[in-house]
């Protein structure tokens, strides 16, 4: 069973990581406890998941308008509203979290690149016969 949460754990300590780091670069960006930081990692990847699809869904016209550059608003509007529920997690404003954010997703891109995948699954189709 712990197998099964090993990828999730490892997204989790990669944004925690990616979050602790843009704290240090960004000074508008803080943490009271590395609790909070936890906890705001935990939250943003939940929001992530859960409200991030819903919103760029809504957002769809004007996402496609500004070539997808409203994904970026829409990573910044992600931060303030894990701001605004972890009481620890202080964000001065807008444009902090929109730097942030850019930072946060390379560093976690970059930092997940390093993270070995899972083993690829392949699928055989049986040879011969009628296609159903």
């Amino acid at each position: 069973m712990w197998l099964d949460l090993t990828p999730y754990l490892i997204t989790w300590a990669i944004t925690s990581l990616s979050l602790w780091a843009a704290s240090h670069i960004f000074t508008g960006l803080k943490f009271d406890s590395t609790a909070s930081l936890i906890v705001s990692a935990l939250l943003l990847g939940l929001a992530n998941a859960i409200v991030k699809p819903l919103l760029i869904v809504l957002t769809l016209p004007l996402t496609l308008l500004t070539f997808g550059l409203f994904v970026l608003v829409i990573n910044a509007l992600m931060i303030l509203l894990v701001s605004a529920l972890v009481t620890g997690f202080r964000v001065s404003g807008f444009w902090t979290a929109f730097w942030a954010s850019i930072f946060i997703s390379i560093l976690s891109i970059a930092l997940g690149s390093f993270v070995p995948s899972s083993p690829e699954t392949t699928i055989q189709m049986p040879s011969g016969g009628p296609w159903v």
